[in-house]
C-alpha cells in the first residue's frame, strides 16, 4: 500500500535523510557485511543499500553494480520508500510500469526486484534495502519478507549509529537535541557521573522517568567504576572519546541486569568533561544476527556448513595452517533414490549422508554440504596422505551402507576427490577447481572410490579446455571425419556391418582420435550437432555400400549424452533415415552405462520410438560398471557388446572367462544378441566361438579406417 500524498512530506524527508550526512559510498565494514549477509541468504547477485535524495539514487553500499548512484527518476527504490511493506516485481517484463525503465532494458537488466523501506523512528524513508536478479523469480516467502524485515532493522541500527556519531563528534547541544528522537538508550552525564540527560528511549529500556533519574549518579545503573574508566580514555594520548564501543551489563529499574552494547563521547566545555552513551540492547539484535548468520552460512536440510561458510572456513585456514585436506564428496545413485522415494526420500538420505560423514572426521573439521547431493570436507592441519585416503575409504564404506526410508532399503555410493593443501594449489580456486578434477576422474573410473588430484588432470583438463574453443570451427569447417571397424560373423569371418567412430583432423595436429578431445565435446555446446552429423553420415554412407551389394549391412553408431537434452531423438534419427533412405534395420545406435545412469523416462521414450521402429539398440561396454540385471528388463535394449577387457583377458583368466559367459548366458536369456569386442587373437576368436558367440569385433578383423579402406575390405569401391 502505497502512502498517500497527505502524509507525505518530502521536504521533511530530505531533511532528515541529511541528517544521517551520506553524500558518498560508505566505507564501514559493518555495512559491507550485511551487503554479503543478505546477498549469501538471498542467493541475490545483487543488493544494495539505497538512499533517495532529491535528483539521484544513491548506493550507500552495494555489490554486483558498477556504479554508485543512478538518476531518481528511473530508480526502483523511489517507488519502493512510498511502500508501507516490501516492495516486489516478480518479473519486471511482465510488469507495464516497469518493462520498459532503463535499468530493466540495459544494465543491470534488472527483471526481480525486491525492496524495503529503511524508516527511521518518526517513520521517515531514507531510502531501501533491496535484492535484485537479472532473472525472474517467483516472489517471497513469509519467511523470506521476515528476514528481509530484520535485515532492514540492522541497516538502520548501523545508519542511525552513524547519525549520532556525527552528531555527537559536533557538540552535546546537537547531540542531545537528536536523542530526543532516537530509538537507542541515550545517557549524558557530568565529570563525576551525575546523569544530566535522559531520553524516551531509556525511560523505555531501564524503566525509569527522566524526573527519576536525572541528577542522580550513574553508578544506580552501573556500580563498577564505569566513570573512571571514562576519565581514563578521555585523558589518554588519544584525546577526548571518539565512539568506541563496550559490551557490559546496565541495572533497571526493577533490578534486571541488561546487556548492552554502549558507545561513549566526551565533550570539554569550559574545562569541564561530559560525557555522552548510547545504549543498545543487544539480547534481540544478537538473536536476529544469528539467526541470520545461520540462514547465509548453514545448509537448511542437513544443517552443515554450505559453500559460502565453506569458503571463509578455507580461507582462514590458508591463512593459519601450513597444510589441510579437501575432499569432495558426490553420491553415486542419488537420482533413482529421488525418483523411487520422491523429494523427502531424497532429503531423508541427504540427512543421514551429513551424519556419516561428520562421524568419519575429527571434532573441528568442516563438513558442508555444496549443493544437491554434493558434499565438501575441510581437515585443517592434516598433511598425510595415507590418513586422507583411510578416511575417505571409510566415507565410501559408510556411506554404502544401506539406510531404510519409509521401510524402504535404500543403497547409493560416494565418489570422492581429494586434494593435499599446499601440494595441490595454493588458492580456495585452484583448491576446490583441483579437487572437482579428481572427483571427476573418480566418477570416471566407475564411481564408488577416491582419487587424489594429479598433475596430468589438470593438463587434461588444460587441453579439454583448448579443444572446447576449437570445436565449433571444426564442426563448420568439416574437419571431422568417420573411420570404421569391421564386425564380423565368427561362423566364417564374412563383415555383417561396421561400428563408426569419430575423428577430427585437426589442421595443426594432424589426425586425432576420439581420447584427445571427446571429452571436450561431450561436455560443450557442440556434442548434439556433431552427434546428429554423426549419424546422418554414417546412414549416408552405408546406404551407398548397401546400394553396391552389401545389402544386409548394418551401420553402429554411439550416441552423446547431449542428444538426449531436447528429447527430439527420436524425430531426428527418424528424418535421417527418411533423408538418406536407410532402413532401420540397418541402424544400431550405441548407448554407455554412463548415458544410462544420467537418464530416466527422458531416456527411454525416445529409444523405445526408435526400437519399435526397428533401429538396433546396444548396450556397449556392459559388465564393466554397475548397470543392473533390471535394466536389460525395463531398456529397449537389442545388443549387447562385451568390453574388450573381458576379452583380453579370458584366455589366462577363468573369471574373465566366466564373466564372458555369463554375458553370453544373460543375452540369450532376454533374446538379445551379443557382440564381443577387442578380439586380438585366433586364440580368443576360437574360445568365443566355442562358447556361442556369435559376431565379434577387434584389431583380429581389421582397426577403424577409412571408408575408401573400409569399402576395399568389403571388395567395393566406395
Amino acid at each position: 500500500m502505497n502512502y498517500s500524498p497527505s502524509d507525505w512530506d518530502e521536504d521533511k524527508r530530505l531533511a532528515v535523510l541529511e541528517e544521517y550526512g551520506i553524500h558518498s559510498t560508505l566505507t564501514e565494514a559493518g555495512f559491507t557485511r550485511l551487503i554479503h549477509l543478505t546477498a549469501n541468504i538471498f542467493d541475490a547477485p545483487i543488493v544494495l543499500i539505497s538512499l533517495i535524495e532529491t535528483q539521484r539514487q544513491l548506493f550507500a553500499a552495494s555489490m554486483g553494480v558498477a556504479s554508485c548512484e543512478t538518476p531518481r527518476d528511473i530508480s526502483f527504490c523511489a517507488h519502493a520508500i512510498r511502500q508501507h511493506d516490501i516492495m516486489v516485481i516478480p518479473d519486471t517484463h511482465q510488469d507495464p510500469q516497469f518493462r520498459d525503465n532503463p535499468l530493466v532494458t540495459g544494465e543491470p537488466f534488472i527483471r526481480f526486484y525486491a525492496g524495503i523501506p529503511l524508516r527511521n523512528l518518526e517513520g521517515y524513508a531514507l531510502g531501501t534495502l533491496c535484492i535484485i536478479d537479472r532473472v525472474p523469480r517467483k516472489g517471497l516467502s513469509g519467511g523470506d519478507k521476515q528476514n528481509m524485515r530484520d535485515l532492514a532493522a540492522l541497516v538502520m541500527d548501523r545508519l542511525e549509529m552513524r547519525r549520532l556519531e556525527r552528531a555527537r563528534s559536533a557538540s552535546q547541544y546537537r547531540f542531545e537535541n537528536i536523542a530526543h528522537t532516537s530509538p537507542d538508550a541515550i545517557i549524558c552525564a557530568d565529570e563525576i557521573g551525575t546523569i544530566t540527560f535522559w531520553n524516551a528511549a531509556a525511560g523505555k529500556l531501564l524503566g525509569y522517568d527522566s524526573e527519576q533519574i536525572v541528577g542522580r549518579n550513574v553508578n544506580v545503573l552501573v556500580p563498577d567504576g564505569l566513570i573512571a574508566r571514562l576519565h581514563r580514555l578521555a585523558n589518554s594520548k588519544e584525546g577526548p572519546l571518539h565512539g568506541g564501543t563496550l559490551e557490559l551489563k546496565v541495572r533497571s529499574a526493577d533490578g534486571v541486569w541488561i546487556p548492552v552494547e554502549l558507545s561513549a563521547s566526551s565533550w570539554i566545555d569550559h574545562d569541564q568533561i561530559s560525557f555522552g552513551a548510547i545504549l543498545r540492547d543487544i539480547t534481540e539484535r544478537r538473536r536476529n544476527e544469528e539467526r541470520l548468520f545461520q540462514l547465509a552460512h548453514m545448509d537448511h536440510l542437513t544443517g552443515l556448513a554450505n559453500r559460502t561458510l565453506l569458503a571463509s572456513c578455507l580461507e582462514q585456514t590458508l591463512r593459519d595452517e601450513d597444510a589441510a585436506i579437501i575432499m569432495l564428496v558426490d553420491l553415486d545413485g542419488f537420482k533413482d533414490v529421488n525418483d523411487n522415494l520422491g523429494h523427502a526420500g531424497g532429503d531423508a538420505v541427504l540427512v543421514d549422508v551429513g551424519f556419516k560423514l561428520q562421524n568419519c572426521v575429527r571434532s573441528g573439521d568442516v563438513v558442508a554440504r555444496m549443493g544437491g547431493d554434493e558434499f565438501a570436507l575441510l581437515l585443517p592441519g592434516l598433511a598425510d596422505a595415507k590418513r586422507a585416503a583411510e578416511i575417505a575409504d571409510r566415507i565410501i564404506d559408510e556411506i554404502t551402507k544401506i539406510v531404510t526410508v519409509d521401510g524402504q532399503p535404500v543403497n547409493i555410493g560416494a565418489s570422492v576427490g581429494i586434494v593435499l593443501y599446499p601440494i595441490h594449489g595454493l588458492t580456495i580456486q585452484e583448491l576446490l577447481t583441483n579437487a572437482d578434477l579428481a572427483l571427476y576422474q573418480a566418477k570416471a573410473e566407475g564411481r564408488h572410490c577416491r582419487r587424489f588430484f594429479t598433475r596430468e588432470l589438470r593438463e587434461l583438463s588444460l587441453a579439454k579446455r583448448s579443444y572446447q574453443g576449437e570445436l565449433g570451427r571444426a564442426y563448420e569447417r568439416g574437419e571431422f571425419e568417420l573411420f570404421y571397424q569391421p564386425q564380423v560373423r565368427l561362423s566364417d569371418n564374412a563383415i555383417v556391418g561396421a561400428e563408426a567412430l569419430l575423428r577430427w583432423r585437426h589442421p595443426d595436429k594432424g589426425l586425432l582420435g576420439p581420447a584427445a578431445f571427446l571429452p571436450a565435446l561431450e561436455s560443450g555446446p557442440w556434442a548434439e550437432r556433431v552427434g546428429e552429423w554423426v549419424i546422418r553420415a554414417a546412414c549416408e554412407q552405408a546406404v551407398v555400400w548397401r546400394d553396391r551389394g552389401a545389402t544386409d549391412f548394418r551401420i553402429g553408431v554411439n550416441l552423446f549424452s547431449a542428444q538426449f537434452r531436447t528429447g527430439t531423438l527420436a524425430q531426428q534419427v527418424r528424418a535421417i533415415l527418411k533423408e538418406t533412405g536407410l532402413s532401420p534395420l540397418a541402424l544400431e545406435l550405441e548407448i554407455t552405462e554412463n548415458i544410462i545412469l544420467r537418464h530416466d523416462e527422458h531416456m527411454l521414450r525416445p529409444l523405445r520410438e526408435l526400437r519399435a521402429d526397428g533401429v538396433g539398440i546396444a548396450f556397449d561396454d556392459y559388465g564393466t560398471g554397475y548397470a543392473s540385471l533390471s535394466m536389460l528388463k525395463h531398456y529397449p535394449v537389442t545388443r549387447l557388446k562385451v568390453d574388450q577387457t573381458f576379452v583380453r583377458a579370458m584366455v589366462d583368466s577363468p573369471p574373465d572367462a566366466a564373466i564372458v559367459r555369463a554375458i553370453l548366458y544373460l543375452g540369450s536369456s532376454f533374446k538379445l544378441e551379443v557382440i564381443a569386442e577387442g578380439v586380438e587373437t585366433l586364440e580368443q576368436s576360437e574360445r568365443l566361438k566355442k562358447k556361442g558367440c556369435l559376431e565379434a569385433q577387434g584389431f583380429l578383423f581389421g582397426k577403424p579406417m577409412p571408408a575408401d579402406e573400409f569399402a576395399g575390405r568389403l571388395g567395393l569401391d566406395r
